[in-house]
C-alpha cells in the first residue's frame, strides 16, 4: 500500500470514502456497469483500503463516462464518480503523456456509443 498515493487520491477526490455503507446503489445505477473490471463501490473500497495500485492498472479507470448517476444515488454523498477520476488521474500523471490523443477517437466510435463518451473522452484521455 502506497500511503502517499492513497492520500494523493483523497485529496484530490475530496471524498470521505469512509462515509459509504457499501449498499451498491451507486453501482446499481452505473451505464457503464457491465463494461468495468472495478464498480464504483468497490472504487470507494479499495481506496478506502488502499488498493490504489490496482486500480490504476484496471481499465475500469477508463471506462467510466463520468455521468454523475453514481453521485446522484449515493445516499450518503461519496461522490464515487470524483475517486474514479482521481484514480485516473494519479495513472496518468504517473504514466507521463496522454493515454489517447483526439485523432485517435474517431476509429473507436460505433453506433453503440453513447455520445456522452465521446464528449467525456476528451477529458479523460487527455491531461
Amino acid at each position: 500500500m502506497n500511503k502517499y498515493l492513497k492520500e494523493q487520491v483523497l485529496r484530490s477526490s475530496g471524498a470521505n470514502v469512509l462515509k459509504c455503507m457499501r449498499c451498491g446503489k451507486c453501482s446499481a445505477t452505473c451505464p457503464s456497469y457491465d463494461e468495468m473490471e472495478y464498480h464504483p463501490h468497490q472504487f470507494v473500497y479499495m481506496v478506502e483500503k488502499g488498493d490504489i495500485e490496482t486500480l490504476m492498472k484496471s481499465e475500469s479507470i477508463y471506462k467510466c463516462l463520468t455521468c454523475f448517476a453514481c453521485v446522484d444515488r449515493c445516499p450518503r454523498g461519496v461522490e464515487p464518480a470524483k475517486v474514479v477520476e482521481a484514480v485516473r488521474l494519479a495513472a496518468e500523471r504517473q504514466q507521463g503523456g496522454d493515454r489517447l490523443v483526439p485523432t485517435d477517437i474517431p476509429e473507436l466510435l460505433d453506433d453503440e456509443l453513447p455520445q456522452q463518451a465521446i464528449v467525456t473522452a476528451f477529458r479523460k484521455y487527455t491531461k
